[in-house]
């Protein structure tokens, strides 16, 4: 049985039940189904395989230790999907999902999912829902393999011609993940970008208590309601090691040094393409000036007063909850 999950852009087909959101899966026809009812678009079974634009073979990007958690929140063991497809592939190749508004018989898998209940919208709903949204409830292993078709499909879309010559180019034909030059036979794969986030902290001077530094960016906006702060990140530059990278963006934005810098964890993050690497730092000296094209405001702020911070889900928030839970707290 082939199964896939149903993207558009960079929302998930789910469906609301009485724990929240779950991705749905609908069935997929195999290859020479597709090309016996869709000459037009396919014209033989070779051609209909896994990597045409609009579908993407999916694979465990995590070890399958890690399903455990996903595992027990299902009845079946059996709701992995194999494969992803845009919502365009599937009008184009007559692959049924369901309305947006009800459920239907078209839907696979309907688990009970852990998470905060969001009673807005009555179960059974049908929508497409952010990913943004979707990993603050979902398991990781589920949200990584999400991420992973987000950005496989992104990719897809955006590699349609050579880099080098301009021709068109075409899936690899033995299955690799690649698309192929026609002319100059030039071999495209999807690429990651290395990001950077840093937790920095230092006792509070006066009280001792234990600080985290935040940074307000532009990019979170100026809405009316309380800031929202995050940790310093940024890309990986040319030539430059990973700790390299966490001591220059931290001077570029704040102008502080460092110390103590080592690395704790990682994140696939489909924003567009990046791959979030996740360090700590202690603060070792210097006063905080702001780079004012990235940041609106910054400081050290008490564990026991912090602001908004990013959700549940991302890099950032593990990385403050895993000092807070060193001091004895919780977010």
């Amino acid at each position: 049985m082939t199964t896939a999950f149903v993207l558009d852009n960079e929302t998930i087909l789910c469906r609301h039940t009485v724990a929240g959101w779950w991705p749905l899966q609908v069935m997929l026809p195999n290859t020479e189904d597709l090309a016996l009812q869709n000459d037009a678009v396919v014209s033989d079974a070779t051609d209909a395989d896994a990597y045409q634009v609009g579908r993407v073979e999916l694979i465990e990007s995590l070890a399958p230790s890690h399903w455990e958690e996903a595992l027990k929140h299902t009845e079946t063991k059996d709701f992995r999907a194999t494969s992803a497809i845009t919502s365009h592939y599937a009008e184009v190749h007559g692959i049924a999902i369901p309305d947006l508004s009800t459920a239907s018989d078209t839907l696979l898998f309907t688990p009970e999912t852990e998470g905060a209940v969001d009673n807005s919208q009555p179960s059974d709903t049908v929508d497409f829902i952010s990913y943004r949204q979707l990993i603050t409830q979902l398991p990781a292993a589920l949200a990584a393999q999400l991420s992973q078709a987000i950005q496989l499909l992104r990719w897809q879309a955006d590699t349609q011609f050579c880099s080098r010559c301009s021709a068109p180019v075409h899936a690899d034909k033995s299955g690799e993940r690649a698309m192929v030059c026609q002319v100059c036979r030039l071999r495209q794969y999807p690429r990651v970008q290395p990001c950077i986030i840093t937790a920095i902290t230092r006792p509070n001077p006066k009280t001792g208590e234990m600080q985290i530094l935040l940074a307000h960016h532009h990019r979170y906006g100026k809405p009316s309601s309380e800031l929202q702060y995050g940790l310093i990140a940024g890309f990986v530059e040319v030539g430059e090691s990973l700790e390299h990278a966490v001591v220059r963006e931290v001077a570029e934005e704040v102008a502080i040094s460092l110390t103590d810098i080592r690395y704790v964890s990682s994140q696939p993050w489909p924003f567009p393409s990046n791959l979030m690497l996740g360090f700590r730092a202690s603060y070792a000296s210097g006063e905080i000036a702001i780079q004012q094209k990235e940041l609106s405001h910054a400081d050290f702020f008490d564990l026991s007063n912090l602001p908004k911070i990013p959700f549940k889900g991302s890099i950032a928030y593990e990385l403050i909850a895993q000092i807070m839970h060193e001091q004895g707290m919780s977010l």
